[in-house]
């Protein structure tokens, strides 16, 4: 919504049991956004969405990485006990798929562009969030190596590192809650994790043109949490 009103033409993208959210989402919106589908862990849907972007739509000035998902085994629980074939799920979808966005955009930015990814700060070891915490950690370290290799084409790569915000995918974190109390607490600024709209402008102005020479950043929108510990 927020970029829309600053002039932005919006495609939106999910995948699986998100793609009805997602197209719920884009009803709320005006204009209502085209709603594409994309699974990062299906090559076939990856190549057909390339091509269609570049047909539709020609070129692209800024892309968005919102996408995380775990196993149960990786939340919660013990962290000893989550088996590889979870774990490389969780690291696949929620950090090597960073990389897969900038494959798709990439070629649709011959003049430059920014990618902005939803973060949440690794590093820290978080109660419960575990293999999640490592998957951000990779993350986080993808956005770095994306920023040094994209840059000479003149693309950002930068990522948000937000408060807990409350949603439907924050609900399956065990101990959100308290994490939620905690947060608006100790943050010097507070926070409020049902107002998405300092988030928004946030990432709004990392996709502009304002921080043409900032990449390889993690930009803390949190009420200063980070800066005073948990």
């Amino acid at each position: 919504k927020t970029a829309q009103q600053e002039g932005a033409e919006v495609i939106l993208t999910g995948a699986g049991r998100g793609l009805s959210l997602t197209k719920r989402t884009a009803r709320k919106l005006d204009p209502e956004p085209a709603v594409l589908e994309l699974d990062v862990t299906d090559p076939q849907q990856v190549k057909d969405l390339t091509k269609t972007l570049a047909d539709t739509y020609g070129t692209i000035d800024g892309a968005v990485h919102a996408i995380g998902f775990a196993p149960a085994s990786c939340l919660g629980g013990e962290f000893m006990d989550a088996p590889w074939e979870d774990v490389s799920v969780a690291v696949e979808i929620s950090a090597y798929s960073l990389k897969t966005l900038a494959e798709i955009v990439v070629p649709l930015m011959p003049n430059g562009g920014s990618i902005v990814g939803m973060d949440f700060d690794a590093t820290v070891a978080w109660p419960a969030y575990n293999w999640m915490g490592v998957a951000k950690a990779a993350f986080e370290s993808t956005s770095r190596y994306l920023a040094k290799n994209l840059g000479p084409q003149g693309i950002r790569v930068n990522l948000i590192s937000a408060g807990p915000i409350r949603s439907i995918a924050a609900k399956s974190i065990p101990g959100f809650s308290e994490l939620e109390d905690a947060w608006s607490d100790r943050a010097p600024l507070g926070w409020d994790q049902n107002n998405t709209e300092p988030v928004a402008r946030t990432t709004v102005a990392m996709l502009s043109d304002f921080f043409t020479a900032t990449t390889g950043e993690i930009v803390h929108v949190d009420g200063g949490f980070h800066a005073t510990g948990f």
